[in-house]
């Protein structure tokens, strides 16, 4: 059965037209053995379970009894522990690392000068915490360097989906030009579109001011390259003009920022399949967390290869973060989340995962693990959130073939906690093992032979 599975996974390869995403050949095979597995799919987990993967593929998953290892294959030992895809955060900022200011935070790093220490640092942060893919949404286009050098294997990171910069009719000030293309009519905002996917990017991010003729331009020309739109949403008309303009996907919808949505507006969008990234943790769950334990601000983990200088200016800015202009109104937000961060998920829409990471306080070391933990808190069953971390976000991008659940013939992305997230979604907090594209890394507190025999310690 194992060799049927095998040779059926082999000829899915040869087939699919689908590579490493490294330049780096991932050519030996492993198994994880023993833990918990979560296959992405929202159904009850697998016990004992045995994940055998071949360079960048999974060969064979499922139940230790019906999964053959072959002899001599090392093993990741993963009793106790539990097996799930990598995660996809729906919205990240590469360029960004938890600093309490953006207009002070772009002053210290020279506008765009010092992206290219601060990138490899927050992707290195984010596969520590478990991400393998992230959608980038709001960056210049420097972030092109960091993917080539995570696509080559240099440096530790997620599998990036970019937008570079948003398009937009009200300029953001403090916000180095190169973030923004400010548009003043259909027709720009077309052309915009168009040159934005020759110069890269992969997705394009819509924010604000944009009429809804604006985003119909924007939609058309993106839909004529096979490109979605995401976009930047939060106020009731924006939506339907997000809807009527046929926008891919709505991020920050159900994030508090305003009082609860009208019933029409999100039977539509339920009805639609429209997908919606809520980022509700971001100000609402980040803030209090904060304000109960201060502590969270100054840890080893968060501190871990961020140059010193930029360190101590992160942690300058964290001084009496409860009057950061970022937080003046999050205590309205946390009282409106009483009902607004519960309105997609009672109304069952199609949902993944974004974070916002890493806006102020909202660390890539943990906005996954939070921003999961709040969709819990507000509804969320774990199951149905770990999906939505996973195969669902997969499919939203339209990879749901290549990622987003363990299974035969799929990227090895994989990640291991420690812990049962079915129990207590805060398991989340602690990832033993990220395995992105086939390649194993793995937290030193985890250490063991085999793991430093296949993989790379962070």
């Amino acid at each position: 059965m194992f060799r049927i599975v095998q040779i059926m996974s082999l000829i899915l390869m040869a087939f699919s037209g689908v590579g490493t995403t490294s330049s780096q050949e991932n050519t030996g095979t492993y198994a994880l053995v023993g833990g918990m597995l979560i296959d992405g799919y929202e159904a009850p987990p697998v016990h004992n379970a045995v994940v055998l993967v071949e360079g960048n593929r999974i060969i064979a998953a499922g139940p230790a009894h019906e999964v053959t290892v072959p002899d001599g294959t090392p093993i990741i030992d993963t009793r106790g522990k539990t097996i799930m895809p990598g995660l996809i955060d729906m919205h990240i900022h590469l360029d960004l690392i938890g600093h309490g200011d953006y207009d002070e935070y772009y002053k210290f790093l020279r506008g765009t000068e010092r992206l290219p220490e601060v990138m490899p640092i927050a992707a290195k942060h984010m596969m520590r915490a478990g991400v393998t893919t992230g959608v980038d949404l709001g960056s210049p286009f420097d972030i092109l360097e960091t993917r080539d050098r995570i696509r080559r294997g240099e440096i530790p990171g997620p599998r990036l989906v970019i937008s570079g910069p948003w398009i937009t009719r009200i300029k953001l000030d403090g916000v180095p030009d190169s973030y923004q293309i400010v548009i003043s009519s259909p027709e720009e905002a077309a052309e915009k579109t168009l040159e934005l996917i020759e110069r890269g990017s992969d997705v394009i991010k819509t924010w604000l001011g944009l009429t809804r003729d604006d985003l119909k331009a924007i939609v058309k020309a993106a839909h004529s390259k096979g490109v979605k739109v995401h976009s930047h949403l939060y106020k009731v008309p924006a939506m339907w003009d997000a809807i009527a303009a046929g926008v891919d996907v709505m991020q920050h919808v159900g994030s508090a920022k305003m009082p609860p949505y009208p019933e029409n507006l999100l039977r539509k969008i339920t009805e639609d399949r429209i997908p919606v990234i809520q980022t509700i943790a971001h100000r609402i769950w980040v803030y209090p967390a904060t304000t109960d334990n201060p502590s969270r601000l100054d840890t080893p983990e968060l501190q871990a290869d961020i140059p010193d200088d930029i360190y101590a200016e992160m942690q300058r800015s964290f001084k009496n973060f409860r009057a950061l202009s970022y937080f003046k109104d999050t205590p309205d937000e946390i009282r409106h989340s009483k009902i607004n961060a519960r309105q997609f998920i009672e109304a069952n829409a199609y949902m993944g995962v974004g974070t916002d990471a890493a806006s102020p306080l909202n660390f890539h070391t943990e906005a996954m693990w939070r921003e999961m933990a709040a969709l819990v808190d507000s509804g969320m069953t774990p199951a149905r959130v770990i999906t939505a971390a996973t195969k669902t976000g997969a499919e939203i991008l339209g990879k749901g073939k290549e990622l987003g659940t363990i299974q035969a013939g799929k990227l090895a992305d994989i990640i291991v906690v420690d812990g049962d997230p079915l129990f207590d979604i805060n398991a989340m907090k602690y990832v033993a093992v990220t395995i992105k594209d086939g390649r194993v890394w793995f937290d030193k507190k985890y250490t063991t032979d085999a793991l430093t025999k296949i993989g790379t310690a962070f």
